[in-house]
């Protein structure tokens, strides 16, 4: 008896249904890249997200929660394509009980919604359960057991008792306990044939479909288990699997959804699932890496060569790769986005919301790799007969990092490759090999930040700085330590550069991209005459926490244990304080202008002026520029409060704080609140800014421009730096209405009016050429050689350019259809121009020819049409040579 099919989409939404009705709220899927959590790259779970939830460390929406969450696995990528049952993308159904119902409940609704025929309808007599069957240190689930037996009606020989690997899930300490996996008999034609196959072998005949996992136990590392008081529910149910089952096909490249997005490479690469196994392994390594590429892009993950960014690059670089095994030597990948948003669509708006952006991005990124692709292949095929010759099996790692290192290559593209002639990677080697550029890479960042004091051990006894420039411009502090010329000092004298250390200060250091103050620091009590002053031109903070200040003693001396006074530039304070709060509101603005990918990638906060680098794919057009200008403006003028407060870091992140990728926090942030409640932007922020967002003055946006694949740059400024850049442009206005004799208002009339004058000037201009280029063709046709019935002109012209001669050559062929014509002239390297009129070319004398023959004697190349074709090289004084073998080019061609 077989059972009704339903699409993957009909699937989901049933699911979805089902658990609304047992009371379940129903979330949409978490974004794939992890918020708050650092120990993966890309949501890999369902219940991943609800981390928290499961810890009792944030209250969850409702006690019960029921998901199908977009999920990404890379472990085996090496797979992907040889078999038809991995894949790198998927969505796993979830219904979650955190604290509230739990084994009996868990197990009779996925008996419920699995064989009920208003849901999926599977047949009964084909479903396996599996519990835990205990071990040493954990009983096993009776309760389950009896669950499965008595109330749900399965023959006790029909439920599989398994061990610790298969049905106990556990990830070091913490909340675990046993699991009960469902499995589906998909028919003797998916078994291996053996004997024993049955429930729990590895061939394609019982395929898991769901497990349910009773968190049930407290682990505390040292394999002791102890019972929870909240216990938890957390299921999985892979959705394409489930539409395996319910459609009945082969693998998950079968199922509609994913065989649409199959079908669609099939139209762009002419190659048809079946036809070999190479081709298929490339079909299913394109259709399943554009899938993953399509979801992470619209969750704002861009190509890079750091974390979840070379995750989605691997993808696309292999999938082009296949591409190109597939006969596609040009971008392909941006077309099929498309058919991945159709399919898609339903559950995920944001696609088609996103869909152009995405396209730009695969499309990027498919161009930039096919500038590297062909040379790469190349060097590879020269690598791979090297090892051959060697008779080796193992393609080195010094081989596979070149590859990575100057054409693009991901290890596991090489390695990809690599298998397919019969060799593996020494993957060992290239991670060593990376591990070293690593290495060298951070030594060179030493030296660039080398204060020339690395050598000074400051020692533990000296405590770290406490900074208490938030609040004040000026403190009494006391010198703890001194460094000069790379040692430690008790005193220093007028002259002297060093840095000193205090036990408190006013100065900033700098940090997160805001520069360090300047200022003084002044000593106190030091008798009668001008108090010793020490000026400031650098802070930097140690690891230690000791903040280091660089400068030169300008009078008297200075001594470890001396009382003094810190008292920073309040001027330069102010105006750091404009750009760094304007910079908040521009990372804002570019939010709410270009979208929600944008993540900041870096910045530079200086007085008055701004440097912010974001992620964002495309240039900035002019008119969202304005817009974002517009934008930031408009939240100054509002004057919105500007507060910051130090708080737990998890009630930060509650709080909806923005923390920036990749930055380390302690247990305690500083927040920067903007507008009411953090309204227009809540951020962690070490930085110092203003009391309101009214005194930044006037924002204004300088450049906008690409600094990294992936990553654009605006430069700005604020307060006075605005006014400043204000004032330039209102002299260059003016300077330029002084040149045209105009007021400021007409100078657009005026300019235009100018162009159009310069235009008339330089039509008549190229008129009279025109006539001379006439004339001093019929003087050359009337000078020709004739050859053959040909008229063969070779001359030089004294001044001109290229388009020039190619004007002249023209000239030349349209008056005399016969005409065999080159024209050298001698600039700063030699040009040649050669025309041939129809009749010539009709006799076999073509300039293409001439080009590619009398080049080489100027010492260069060239070519071109057989009508028209130009050339040159470098050596000037062969011009008269290269012209006097054009006669013998032509004789011997008419022979």
């Amino acid at each position: 008896m077989s059972h009704t099919s339903y699409g993957l989409n009909e699937l989901r939404e049933k699911f979805l249904k089902f658990f609304e009705s047992k009371g379940h709220l129903r979330l949409p899927s978490f974004s794939l890249v992890p918020q708050n959590d650092r120990s993966i790259l890309l949501i890999n779970a369902g219940m991943t997200p609800m981390k928290p939830w499961f810890k009792g460390e944030e209250e969850p929406p409702r006690r019960r929660v029921a998901t199908c969450q977009k999920c990404i696995r890379t472990g085996d990528i090496d797979n992907v394509g040889h078999t038809a049952r991995h894949g790198t993308y998927f969505e796993m159904l979830g219904n979650f009980s955190f604290g509230d119902y739990f084994k009996k409940d868990a197990i009779h609704w996925a008996w419920e919604f699995l064989t009920s025929p208003e849901w999926a309808g599977l047949e009964a007599d084909r479903l396996y359960p599996s519990v835990f069957a205990g071990n040493e240190t954990t009983p096993a689930d009776e309760e389950a057991f009896a669950i499965w037996r008595d109330e749900i009606g399965i023959a006790p020989e029909r439920i599989f008792k398994f061990g610790k690997e298969d049905n106990f899930w556990e990830h070091g300490s913490g909340p675990c306990g046993p699991c009960s996996e469902i499995y589906y008999d998909r028919g003797e034609k998916y078994g291996c044939g053996k004997p024993t196959c049955t429930v729990g072998c590895d061939c394609d005949r019982y395929m898991e479909v769901w497990n349910v996992v009773f968190s049930q136990f407290d682990n505390d590392g040292q394999g002791h288990y102890t019972e929870l008081k909240q216990k938890n529910i957390d299921t999985g149910m892979g959705l394409e699997r489930l539409a395996v089952v319910s459609q009945e096909v082969d693998s998950l490249f079968d199922v509609d959804t994913v065989m649409h997005i199959t079908n669609a490479v099939s139209a762009l690469t002419g190659a048809h699932y079946g036809e070999s196994y190479e081709n298929d392994v490339s079909l299913r390594v394109i259709t399943d890496h554009i899938r993953s590429a399509t979801f992470m892009i619209c969750d704002g993950v861009l190509p890079s060569n750091e974390g979840r960014g070379y995750v989605l690059r691997r993808l696309l670089r292999r999938a082009a790769r296949r591409g190109r095994l597939l006969g596609v030597n040009e971008p392909f990948l941006y077309k099929i986005v498309e058919t991945v948003v159709a399919v898609n669509e339903g559950e995920y708006r944001d696609l088609r919301e996103k869909q152009g952006y995405i396209t730009k991005v695969v499309r990027t990124e498919e161009e930039n790799f096919a500038k590297t692709i062909d040379g790469g292949l190349r060097i590879f095929r020269e690598m791979l007969e090297a090892h051959r010759k060697l008779g080796e099996k193992l393609f080195s790692g010094a081989d596979a990092f070149k590859l990575y290192d100057t054409y693009g290559f991901p290890v596991d593209l090489t390695a990809d490759m690599a298998r397919d002639e019969g060799l593996a990677v020494d993957e060992d080697g290239f991670a060593q090999l990376m591990q070293a550029q690593r290495e060298r890479a951070r030594e060179a960042r030493k030296a660039l930040g080398d204060l020339g004091w690395a050598g000074v051990d400051l020692g533990k006894e000296i405590p770290a700085t406490e900074f208490v420039g938030y609040d004040y411009t000026v403190t009494e502090a006391k010198v703890l330590a001194i460094v000069a010329d790379g040692e430690l000092r008790d005193t220093i004298t007028a002259g002297t550069d060093a840095i000193v250390v205090l036990d408190k200060t006013t100065f900033y250091a700098e940090m997160g991209g805001q520069v360090a103050d300047h200022g003084h620091i002044v000593v106190k009590d030091k008798g009668p005459g001008e108090a010793p002053t020490f000026d400031v031109a650098d802070v930097q903070k140690n690891k230690g926490g000791k903040y280091l200040h660089e400068g030169r003693l300008k009078n008297g001396t200075l001594s470890v244990g001396d009382t003094v006074l810190t008292m920073i530039d309040s001027d330069r304070r102010a105006a750091i304080r404009r750009a760094h709060s304007a910079t908040h509101l521009l990372d804002a603005a570019l939010k709410a202008i270009l979208g929600d990918h944008v993540h900041q990638a870096g910045s530079l906060v200086e007085p008055d002026r701004l440097r912010f680098d974001f992620s964002h794919f495309e240039a900035v057009t002019p008119e969202q520029l304005l817009e974002i200008e517009g934008l930031v403006n408009t939240d100054i003028l509002q004057g919105f409060p500007i507060t910051t407060e130090v708080l737990p870091i998890e009630e930060a992140k509650k709080k909806g704080a923005i923390a920036m990728f990749g930055e380390k926090y302690g247990d305690t942030v500083r927040v920067v609140e903007m507008g009411e409640n953090g309204s227009v932007s809540m951020e962690f922020c070490g930085g110092t800014h203003l009391d309101n967002t009214a005194e930044a003055g006037q924002f204004r946006i300088l450049s906008e421009g690409s600094v990294a694949s992936g990553v654009r740059r605006i430069e700005a400024v604020t307060g006075l730096g605005s006014f400043a850049a204000m004032q330039a442009d209102r002299a260059a206005l003016l300077h330029a209405a002084g040149l045209f004799k105009a007021s400021q208002g007409e100078l657009g009339e005026r300019i235009t009016q100018f162009l159009g004058e310069l235009k008339e000037a330089k039509r008549v201009i190229e008129q009279y050429k025109a006539k001379e280029s006439a004339g001093g063709a019929d003087d050359m046709l009337k000078a020709a050689a004739v050859i053959g019935g040909l008229r063969v002109v070779t001359t030089t012209v004294a001044s001109g350019d290229a388009n020039s001669l190619r004007q002249l050559g023209d000239v030349l062929r349209d008056k005399e259809p016969a005409v065999v014509a080159v024209i050298g002239l001698a600039g700063e390297k030699a040009t040649l121009q050669a025309v041939c009129g129809p009749e010539a070319v009709k006799r076999g004398i073509k300039a293409g020819d001439i080009i590619k023959a009398i080049a080489p004697i100027v010492g260069g190349k060239g070519g071109g049409r057989p009508d028209s074709a130009m050339g040159g090289g470098s050596d000037t004084a062969k011009l008269p040579e290269a012209l006097a073998a054009v006669a013998a080019f032509v004789e011997e061609k008419l022979k």
